[in-house]
């Protein structure tokens, strides 16, 4: 994997930086592991734009993503490493011995013909997923679930990781990616590695034209808005606005939105880096 500077030829090109995608083995998806994904523009089931700045796009499909990897002890063959339009990471279309067809999240050094499996007694090697209550401590995780049987939730993204800390009784302690030291239940499934793509946040658009081929229309500054429309907007001259904040009125930058009451505040040992 890497990142690839275009030669300077239009203005858009100058300061783009794209993914190389020398890990891609395969340009075309499996088609039974394929949706139809639709398209709302932002819009609610009356017609009302409730969110902005949404609509256009390339036309996609949805990839299905085994992220609950419960084919426990049936070891499964990796055919092609893929780009999923609908994530950062990559995907890997995995067959298991009984011929079912599955994608997964692609970690960082997974190969097309290697052997991955599932379950009690699986080796701690990339690919490989298993509880964490038999994971080696230290072990590099993705895709890890916040209750058993829910399905991987934490650390999907491109090159997202975190890190089996400790274990006490039922409870594993992981290093986040946020920095954040929290505890979970140690019958929660994860899979081992770093998750692919790592490069994607050198990646640089180069002009606007490329957000619109993602869906995202041209987003209004709120200081440019009256005051009727923003809380930042109105003034007289190009005026600051004044403290960030959102259309709604609440506080940017530092300001803390999370609830000092929330349930799950007993299971947060360390809070993440400000």
């Amino acid at each position: 994997m890497g990142v690839r500077k275009l030669k300077a030829i239009t203005p858009g090109q100058r300061f783009r930086a794209v993914n190389d995608y020398a890990a891609i083995t395969a340009t075309a998806p499996e088609k039974s592991l394929t949706a139809p994904k639709k398209r709302s523009g932002g819009r609610n089931n009356t017609g009302k734009m409730t969110m902005r700045y949404m609509g256009g796009g390339a036309k996609q499909r949805y990839r299905i993503v085994d992220f609950k990897r419960e084919k426990f002890g049936i070891p499964a063959t990796v055919k092609t490493i893929e780009y999923d339009p609908n994530r950062s990471a990559f995907i890997a279309l995995v067959v298991y011995a009984d011929g079912e067809k599955r994608y997964i999240i692609a970690p960082n050094g997974l190969t097309v013909d290697q052997i991955i499996v599932s379950g009690t007694g699986s080796a701690p090697e990339v690919g490989n997923s298993m509880k964490l209550s038999e994971l080696p401590l230290g072990t590099i995780i993705h895709n890890i679930e916040l209750r058993p049987g829910q399905g991987g939730i934490i650390a999907r993204s491109a090159g997202a990781f975190a890190q089996l800390a400790a274990r006490d009784g039922k409870y594993a302690t992981l290093k986040m990616p946020s920095g954040e030291t929290r505890m979970i239940l140690v019958e929660c499934m994860a899979t081992v590695g770093v998750v692919s793509n790592s490069d994607h946040q050198q990646v640089a658009s180069g002009k606007a034209g490329r957000s619109r081929w993602l869906g995202r229309r041209p987003r209004t500054r709120g200081v440019a808005m009256n005051p009727v429309d923003h809380p930042m907007g109105g003034g007289e001259g190009r005026a600051s606005g004044g403290h960030p904040r959102s259309r709604n009125g609440i506080p940017a930058k530092g300001y803390k939105t999370r609830s000092p009451k929330k349930a799950s505040n007993r299971y947060i040992i360390e809070k993440r880096k400000k």
